[in-house]
This record gives C-alpha cells, sequence and structure tokens, in this order.
C-alpha cells in the first residue's frame, strides 16, 4: 500500500487529508512540524508527501533536502499564499505540484491517482528502459550521441514529475517526439497527449482552439466547442511555437497554469482542468521576450525545466542510425529491402542538415523513390549538393527599419534555396505556416525561382505531409 505523508500544522486541514488520502487508498502519517516531519520519515519512507509552506518551526520547502528518495516520491506544496516565484521555486527543488489553500480536492484525487501502485512493475519497465536507450531508443527518441544521452538523463529526471517543461531547439530537431516522450514516461501516460502549433492557427480563432467557446458567442458560433486545456484534462498540453501565441492570450494561459482554472469564450463559469503543458521555441526566448513576443512572466513560468534539444550536426553517428531508422520505415511500408551504399551513408555525414532531421528524414524519401536497390551517393547528391549558407552576407544600410530588414532577410533566404519555402523556413529557424504568414503580409515572393517553388510543390505533394 502507498504511504503518504502530510505535513501542516493546522489540525482540519489534516484531517481532511487524511480522509481523502485514506478513501484513496493511501496509509498516512501526519505531522505538525518541520521536526515532527524528519522523524516520520525515518520511520517509514513516503510515497507522497503534502507539505504546507508555512509552519511553525520553518518553510515547508526547508523539509525537501531531508527526503532522500525524491526520484520515488512525490513532494506536493501547500500554500495559502500563492504567488509564481513561490510556484517555481518549489518545483526548482523538487517538487511535483503545489496547491492553494482551500484545498481543491478533485485536483488533490487526480494528483494521488498518479501514484504507481506497484514497485516489481515500476522497476522492470526501468531495466526494458535501459536496455533500449543502451541501442539508442528513449521513448519517441533515436539517437545514442552523448548529446542525446545527456538529454535523456534530463528527460528522465523531470518526466515524472509536474514540473512545466521549456524545450528548445531548432526546427526540425524532435521537440515534439521530445515532448510526447515526457508525457509517456510520466504518470499521465494513460491519459490524452494534445500537440497545438501555436504558429499554425490564426490569431482570430487561437483563443477558441485552446480555451473553448460557447454556443452564440460569436458570429460562426454554432455550438459549443471544448477546447485544448479541456480535453487534454489528466494529460500533457504541447504549446509548440510559443512565442507565436498573441500576447494577449498568454495573460489567460499565464493564469490556468497558476490556477488550474480557466472560461470558454461566451462563459462566466470557471471550468478546472488538470493539464502539464510542455511549451517548446525554435527562437531564443530572452530575445522574445526584449522584442515584445513573449512575456516576461509567462517565460517564468514556462522555464521551470529548460532542454535544448542538439542540432543534427552536433550528434555525430546519430545521422547514419537516424538514416538506417528511416528507410527501415520506408521498406516495411513497401514491402521492399532497399540499402544504403557506404558512400551514401558518407555523404549524408558530410552535410550540415540545416533543416536537422526533419530535413534528413525527407531526404531519405526522396532518394528512396529515386533508387532501385541501392541508394548511393548518386541518388543523394542532387538534394544535398547545396553548401551551407554560412558566410553569405546581406547589405542592411544602417537606418533600415526592422520590418524591412526582416522582409529582405526572408526574401534573400527564399532566393538562397532556390524559392522552396520549406527550406528556407528551416535556414530562418521558423516554421512554414510562419514564412507564409509572413509573405502575406509583406506581398508574395517574386524572385527567380518562383516557378521552380511552384513546381516542385505541386510534385512534392506527398513529402509536404511529412514536414
Amino acid at each position: 500500500m502507498p504511504h503518504v505523508l502530510i505535513v501542516d500544522d493546522d489540525v482540519n486541514t489534516r484531517e481532511a487529508l487524511v480522509e481523502i488520502t485514506g478513501a484513496e487508498g493511501f496509509s498516512t502519517a501526519v505531522a505538525g512540524s518541520i521536526k515532527d516531519a524528519q522523524v516520520q520519515i525515518m520511520r517509514q519512507r513516503p510515497d507522497v508527501v503534502l507539505i504546507d509552506l508555512k509552519l511553525p518551526d520553518g518553510s515547508g520547502m526547508d523539509l525537501f533536502n531531508d527526503i532522500e528518495s525524491r526520484a520515488t516520491t512525490e513532494i506536493v506544496l501547500i500554500t495559502g499564499h500563492a504567488s509564481v516565484e513561490t510556484a517555481v521555486e518549489a518545483l526548482r527543488l523538487g517538487a511535483a505540484d503545489y496547491l492553494t489553500k482551500p484545498i481543491n480536492f478533485r485536483r488533490l484525487k487526480a494528483l494521488l491517482s498518479r501514484i504507481p501502485r506497484t514497485v516489481d512493475l515500476k522497476e522492470e519497465i526501468g531495466v526494458l528502459r535501459s536496455e533500449l536507450r543502451r541501442l539508442g531508443h528513449f521513448g519517441q527518441m533515436l539517437g545514442a550521441a552523448p548529446a542525446m544521452q545527456k538529454l535523456y538523463n534530463h528527460i528522465a529526471r523531470v518526466a515524472p514529475t509536474e514540473a512545466t517543461v521549456l524545450l528548445l531547439g531548432e526546427s526540425g530537431t524532435g521537440k515534439e517526439l521530445a515532448a510526447q516522450t515526457i508525457h509517456e514516461l510520466s504518470l499521465r501516460q494513460k491519459h490524452p497527449f494534445l500537440p497545438v502549433n501555436c504558429g499554425a492557427i490564426s490569431p482570430q480563432l487561437i483563443e477558441s482552439e485552446i480555451f473553448g467557446h460557447e454556443k452564440g458567442s460569436f458570429t460562426g458560433a454554432d455550438r459549443q466547442h471544448k477546447g485544448y486545456f479541456e480535453r487534454a484534462n489528466g494529460g500533457t498540453l504541447f504549446l509548440d511555437e510559443i512565442t507565436e501565441m498573441p500576447i494577449e492570450l498568454q495573460v489567460k494561459l499565464l493564469r490556468v497554469l497558476e490556477t488550474g482554472s480557466f472560461m470558454r469564450i461566451g462563459s462566466n463559469q470557471e471550468i478546472e482542468t488538470d493539464v502539464r503543458v510542455v511549451a517548446a521555441s525554435n527562437r531564443d526566448p530572452e530575445q522574445a521576450v526584449s522584442e515584445g513576443k513573449l512575456r516576461l512572466d509567462l517565460y517564468h513560468r514556462l522555464n521551470v525545466f529548460p532542454l535544448k534539444i542538439p542540432p543534427l550536426r552536433e550528434r555525430g553517428g546519430d545521422i547514419e542510425l537516424l538514416a538506417e531508422h528511416f528507410l527501415e520505415q520506408l521498406n516495411a511500408a513497401h514491402g521492399t529491402s532497399k540499402v544504403l551504399s557506404p558512400d551514401g551513408l558518407a555523404c549524408l555525414s558530410n552535410y550540415h542538415w540545416p533543416g536537422n532531421v526533419r530535413e534528413l528524414r525527407n531526404y531519405i524519401q526522396r532518394a528512396f523513390i529515386l533508387s532501385d536497390h541501392t541508394i548511393d551517393a548518386a541518388a543523394l547528391a542532387p538534394v544535398i549538393t547545396t553548401q551551407s549558407p554560412v558566410g553569405l552576407t546581406l547589405a542592411i544600410p544602417v537606418g533600415t527599419s526592422l520590418a524591412d530588414v526582416d522582409r529582405k532577410l526572408i526574401y534573400a533566404t527564399l532566393e538562397l534555396c532556390g524559392g522552396v519555402k520549406k527550406r528556407a523556413a528551416d535556414i530562418l529557424g521558423i516554421s512554414l505556416k510562419t514564412l507564409y504568414n509572413r509573405l502575406e503580409e509583406y506581398g508574395p515572393y517574386e524572385g527567380s525561382m518562383q516557378k521552380k517553388d511552384d513546381a516542385s510543390s505541386m510534385q512534392g505533394s506527398s513529402s509536404d505531409s511529412y514536414h
């Protein structure tokens, strides 16, 4: 039977918590001070510790260091004086979650329901994961490079907690796979994982998509719509390209993160939700803050546990590992047995991959279509002969507005990429949707390779679905 330790000097609160945790199948112990809690921890290792922030002999956070089994013990801070700073500090110190007084017992029950009941099964799963990781597999991720092993270590530590994670990395590095791996290794794995690309949703619709709306709340709202926060209840919500979210909507997102409640558009009734948020950006978030694209308070709330996803060019032998993996998937799907030749693998390893794993996957698919049995350097050469854009310059006169600089840089990059928008978006570090939005704002691209881009878009429509 899992064991919970309740540390609170308020007798009424303690009794209520004992009743609820007991009904959820936990054995319980209580303490009214840090000193009493230390004694209880020595008597029996708790699976869950509910700690009041303000205790007679100090702060509840002072007790964190006395809990040696942090990897297997869930720590939940209880406070009557909630603030962003308190929450962030508690999560940084190792708390899985925090509750505000008066305690939301439904949220507490949801938290308790995620505590594993069978230790042996947990250990068996851990052994299996260790073996797969040795072979380069970690959840939804693939890679054996030292940079990836370091990333796996961090994911393994943060996944079982309730800490908000901020994934940073270039476009195409696999941030969504990292978010999905965090979800699958968490206690929320049996609940929904919903990815949302904040840059791909119209600014006029994004609030409705995330929070939902009531019937008749605006023109065209002919029925009630449940948003992502409502549909992801109990699970994980992945907010990709968070810096593309409208600044006014970021205020509402911050409130949900702090209170666990929101309102649909057209309603004044609050809805409670139990959702873990994993956010991602391919931009420098601090620069986004300075440019007014990201609220500073939201950045601090999301940046509890930042993770940097390494670019493919820094992963060495993972290029070959991933290429073989993608080819294996294509062979299985088409009933073929095509192989990569040594010179083909060498060709892949010598390329800089500005589009990272996504670009590698698309190149393998194109080479697969072009080759009969052996995929050699000749099959790959037409698509990877473009040199790295490093060293190319664009002359911008001093005094040019930032909007004009942005426009000229986008047009110049499109010209460099032969008008292929997907490749230009990868080099610029923005999504294809964001690039289309910018071009719509600036006017259509009239570069010399526009016709080539239009033709390749028509011919390559089947591969576009992989972007």
